[in-house]
């Protein structure tokens, strides 16, 4: 069975604000990381001046909350050179880049230094490649455990999750194939955020909407899911290039 939707964009006050008509009871507004992005859920049974009103009457909440992530501390470009600070489940840790004759490697030196080892002449881009991977191997570590615990918790199951750069989210879920995919950013955010984010897409896997039934159930399975997201949202952001 398929659901009606219906997408598309209107101004409000100066603020470009994406609705999604679908078959739903109630009106959702939402005003998303990083860059503030304003998504209204809204029922089929309401037409458009309808819709431009609701927006209306929570135009305060939604300018307060669109200042927020526009004032966001955020990174600058890094370089991946010595001296600079690079973010690690929660922590900020200044980078050691040494050069050697050997095959590349990324450990942690102490609690607030993080060694980078490369080739002579490794240049920016291959040494960001180099820390990504070291980012993606303690991502896909943290998988296998958190899923023993929620899986069966839940009543779910997940048949495959994989990690990537993405620009316009923390997490996705294919609900057919149960197949979650999981920002590589999250490496840099405490661990806390991770767990929010995949039992938020798991949670896809009983309800497909973020409705009352979907909040419902995070409350259930995650009582403390709005602290995390806050937590998520506060941590700094990638570089400004990096929006959803």
């Amino acid at each position: 069975m398929t659901t009606k939707t219906d997408t598309y964009h209107i101004e409000v006050s100066g603020l470009s604000i994406e609705v999604v008509r679908k078959d739903i009871k109630h009106l959702y507004i939402g005003v998303h990381p990083p860059s503030g992005r304003v998504r209204v859920s809204a029922p089929l049974r309401l037409d458009a001046d309808a819709v431009r009103m609701a927006i209306i009457s929570r135009l305060g909440w939604i300018r307060r909350k669109h200042a927020e992530f526009t004032n966001q501390e955020r990174q600058s470009q890094r370089e991946f050179v010595t001296g600079e600070s690079h973010y690690f489940v929660g922590k900020r840790y200044r980078l050691d880049v040494t050069e050697r004759d050997a095959p590349p490697t990324v450990r942690l030196l102490n609690n607030t230094r993080i060694g980078l080892s490369v080739r002579p002449g490794t240049d920016r881009d291959k040494r960001e490649a180099v820390f990504h991977a070291w980012y993606r191997e303690h991502l896909y570590a943290q998988l296998p455990p958190l899923l023993a615990k929620w899986e069966p918790k839940m009543g779910v199951t997940v048949n495959e999750v994989r990690i990537k750069k993405m620009k316009t989210l923390w997490g996705s879920c294919n609900i057919e194939a149960k197949r979650i995919w999981l920002n590589l950013e999250l490496a840099k955010k405490p661990n806390v955020c991770l767990v929010y984010v995949l039992v938020h897409e798991m949670t896809h896997l009983l309800e497909r909407h973020h409705n009352d039934r979907f909040r419902e159930l995070m409350d259930n399975f995650l009582p403390q899911w709005r602290t995390y997201r806050d937590e998520l949202n506060k941590a700094p952001l990638a570089h400004e290039s990096w929006r959803y």
